[in-house]
């Protein structure tokens, strides 16, 4: 899920004092001793043909170089383009950095640089049940009385998106991303049939001096369904679900892939303005109405409580009625002198709530049960189902974890069987409809051999509940998901190794194994189909993956642990050993008992380090990393104190000036433990914006509490000068409720955060359930988490250390990278679990497009 944005009224946006204009670049020959021309030189006539010739001449190489056609004839451009170019001769101020003439036609960047937004795009703190909502409603009825009256819209599954136009022309395109910056996706966002270039207006709306406009890009569910059908008939996967493929379609490198796509926009506010004043937030709708803008038909404004659930009531009924997927509804007040007076946090406004709409259940018939190797040798099971709509995604395969998962639900093949899209993004298997199970329904027998190397099948160690393929270093399953996995973003990162690449590579002669990875030449490369085009040439990819290898060699030393695959090693594991022992090397001669020691590891994770070191292939991977200049040391800084020794603490909720690895990893280099869940062993849990349970936990339990300025006096200062400024919570006091954070429907998207299904949910190391979970080897107290083993709730991910889905460290992909041990679809990324489209939502991947 996406964020709905919601700035707050900024009572300075209407100065326009943010307008800026581009001034006249000097001309670069200009004779010794000569002032240089400036724009201010140039007579008005000259500006203003200059100008009107410029914008025309971008509008033809847009519809040249991107839209693939062309309005007018090479002649004719080329006429406009010789007149512009004469004009900057005779005017040489005109000559400005962004006129055509300084550009080459063709070369639109295909990257996306980051820009700042010009007032924040928030947040919204959200609600999940009526009492909530109503919570909410009562708090806000006390600050501005009972006068107020309340907008209701839909809250539409999208990417979030912030349009700039000055005089109303559109200047600036820019995703969410953090909020306060995001990516500059001008050029695809102009293929969207739905966005003016120029605004039109009204007596009533004049077109503005400037605005920021806030919206949603989305799919329309009958666009997504027909582009589905079209890549099926040409044999590609389907993509899952329209809110992640209109995302990846937006962030196309190619922006004549966007344009292929019916992406569409609808706008909810305004952010940044000059020019105009709203008394309403309902005036902002009919302003955008007037100037040319889409704005959805589903809004109505109320003013008592009864009405407004009467709407989140009736659109939870007919959520599949509207046009496009939604995942909750929006509250908002409308008056704005009135949201003025709630104001907001730094993270949400207080006058709007997002009313999520709980996980839908489905029924469908178990087709069969598949089994899918992951990257650790793990054979997992998954459910091949009818495919059936839940929860906004079409899905058709879902993890059963382990034969013994299997056997507890009571599944046979030929089943029905009741399927949830838990928390909106994981499909999940509830269990048989036992009334009407068929007479020729079958039990599930797990394979005794791999089915992709041959090699019998068995458990690791005496109590595993999973069976593993023992082949790791030949075995092509396993080849294929550590490769598609070291590449992940969680890893190392390798932006253009997608799972379609990683596939090609490892079943190719020039991969044998990861030690093969960074000596891969062009000459390699041109030898895997995927990567030599049908001259025989590299194709753009196989130079950028060179690129992308050469700069991964520089990444962080916990980067490169997490991309070696070691068992149970994910990024929180990696990080603590990183910390407590600076390089691989000294990593892989520790003994078992001093890695145990390291906080974070115990001995789980230690046990796993040990036996991985002493495989020779292993072994000759890290050698071979290294002679090729992978990084194996990190640097370190020797006068940090390490006074937190011994002290596990909590983050929780967002912080204005540490992102969430920035804090845990002040935290481990001071010899702390990061941990993820709070309990009276918890000796601080900083709080930020939005924190969720965790922050409720610390007031059960009377954990000190920290806000951010006392996180930053334990850095500087120590437990106990912290000690002095936190505070213990009464119980009951957190505001914001469990499931909030950055969860589902904020901007960190589905499962991130700290809400249900977050990286740092219950339980957790890295993951809800996470760490080295219930149902596994080794007992309590090890790992990341209580517990050992690989079974339910253990390694890095969320329900099932190799199983699909939510969860940080390893978990579920989007955005086109292989996160964790999740699922290989549409191109995304895949690691321990389905290795089908529908399984999980995917990213756009490398796929299809």
């Amino acid at each position: 899920m996406t964020s709905d944005d919601h700035s707050s009224p900024d009572p300075a946006a209407d100065r326009g004092d943010d307008l800026a204009t581009t001034p006249g670049a000097p001309a670069a020959d200009a004779p010794e001793g000569v002032r240089a021309q400036g724009l201010e030189d140039v007579p008005a006539d000259a500006r203003d043909r200059h100008r009107a010739l410029a914008e025309e001449v971008r509008g033809h190489q847009f519809r040249y170089y991107v839209l693939d056609a062309p309005t007018i004839s090479d002649g004719e451009f080329d006429a406009l383009l010789r007149e512009l170019q004469s004009l900057e001769d005779a005017h040489p101020g005109l000559a400005t950095p962004d006129s055509p003439t300084q550009q080459v036609g063709g070369t639109f960047s295909t990257e996306f640089t980051a820009v700042d937004h010009l007032e924040r795009m928030l947040s919204l703190d959200n609600a999940f049940d009526e009492d909530g909502l109503r919570a909410w409603f009562e708090r806000v009825g006390k600050e501005v009385g009972d006068a107020a009256r309340y907008l209701c819209e839909l809250k539409v599954d999208g990417l979030a998106i912030n349009l700039r136009y000055e005089r109303g022309r559109l200047v600036r395109a820019l995703t969410r991303g953090d909020g306060r910056t995001g990516e500059d996706v001008t050029l695809n966002l102009r293929t969207l049939r739905d966005v003016p270039e120029v605004l039109t207006g009204t007596d009533e709306w004049p077109v503005p001096e400037l605005v920021e406009v806030r919206g949603e890009v989305y799919f329309a569910v009958e666009d997504f369904l027909e582009l589905n059908a079209k890549l099926v008939e040409a044999g590609l996967p389907p993509f899952a679900n329209p809110r992640n493929t209109a995302a990846g379609s937006l962030r196309q490198k190619d922006p004549k892939v966007t344009a292929s796509r019916r992406l569409r926009m609808v706008c909810h506010g305004i952010g940044k303005r000059a020019g105009f004043e709203l008394e309403r937030q309902s005036d902002a709708y009919a302003a955008l109405r007037a100037w040319g803008l889409p704005t959805s038909e589903h809004t109505a404004v109320v003013a008592t409580f009864d009405e407004v659930w009467a709407r989140v009531a009736h659109w939870g009924e007919h959520r599949h009625d509207a046009a496009h997927e939604i995942d909750g509804l929006v509250v908002k007040v409308d008056e704005v002198p009135l949201q003025r007076r709630l104001g907001s946090t730094s993270r949400a406004p207080r006058w709007a709530i997002a009313f999520k709409y709980p996980p839908e259940e489905a029924t469908t018939t178990l087709l069969d049960i598949g089994v899918q190797v992951g990257r650790t040798g793990r054979v997992t099971p998954f459910a091949i189902m009818e495919p059936v709509k839940v929860a906004g995604s079409t899905v058709a395969r879902a993890t059963l974890h382990n034969a013994s998962e299997v056997k507890r639900k009571g599944v046979l093949i030929g089943d029905r069987i009741v399927i949830r899209k838990a928390g909106d993004v994981i499909p999940e298997v509830l269990g048989p409809v036992v009334d009407v199970r068929p007479a020729d329904a079958r039990e599930f027998v797990m394979p005794a051999s791999c089915p992709e190397c041959g090699h019998a099948l068995r458990p690791m160690k005496e109590g595993d509940v999973d069976i593993r393929c023992p082949n790791a270093e030949g075995c092509p399953a396993q080849l294929r998901e550590r490769l598609a996995y070291l590449a992940s973003r969680s890893a190392l990162d390798v932006e253009v190794l997608g799972y379609e690449g990683a596939a090609a590579l490892a079943s190719s002669e020039v991969y044998g194994n990861e030690a093969d990875l960074f000596d891969l030449t062009a000459e390699d490369l041109l030898r895997v189909d995927l990567f030599r085009n049908q001259d025989g040439a590299l194709v753009t990819n196989g130079a950028k993956l060179l690129e992308n290898l050469e700069a991964a060699k520089s990444q962080p030393l916990w980067r490169v642990l997490v991309a070696l695959s070691i068992r149970h090693v994910g990024p929180t594991a990696a990080r603590a050993l990183a910390v407590e022992f600076g390089g691989v090397q000294a990593i892989l001669d520790a003994e078992e008992a001093d890695l145990a020691a390291a906080g974070g590891v115990g001995p789980t994770i230690a046990a796993a380090v040990r036996e991985w070191a002493l495989t020779p292939w292993r072994q000759e991977v890290v050698r071979r990393w290294a002679a090729a200049g992978v990084r194996m040391v990190d640097e370190r800084d020797t006068t940090i104190r390490r006074d937190l020794e011994g002290l596990s603490i909590v983050v929780t909720g967002t912080l204005a000036d540490f992102s969430r690895d920035e804090a845990k990893d002040s935290i481990l280099v001071r010899g702390g433990k990061a941990v993820g869940s709070v309990s009276k062993k918890t000796a601080f849990v900083v709080v930020g914006d939005n924190p969720g349970s965790k922050a409720d936990k610390a007031a059960q339990l009377k954990v000190p509490v920290l806000d951010e300025a006392g996180f930053r006096v334990l850095l500087e200062r120590g437990p106990e000068a912290a000690a002095a400024v936190a505070v213990v919570a009464v119980a009951g006091s957190s505001e914001d409720g469990a499931g909030a954070g950055d969860g589902a429907g904020s901007g960190d998207g589905p499962g991130s955060g700290d809400g249900p299904g977050s990286g740092d949910g219950a339980g957790s190391g890295d993951g809800p359930g996470s760490g080295d979970g219930p149902g596994s080897g080794d007992g309590a107290g090890s790992g990341d988490g209580a517990g050992s083993g690989d079974g339910p709730g253990s390694g890095d991910g969320a329900g099932s250390g190799e199983a699909i889905g939510g969860g940080s460290g390893e978990s579920a992909s989007t955005g086109g990278g292989v996160s964790g041990e999740s699922a290989p679809t549409a191109g995304g990324a895949g690691a321990e679990s389905v290795p089908t489209s529908g399984a999980v939502e995917p990213g756009e991947g490398s796929a299809a497009g």
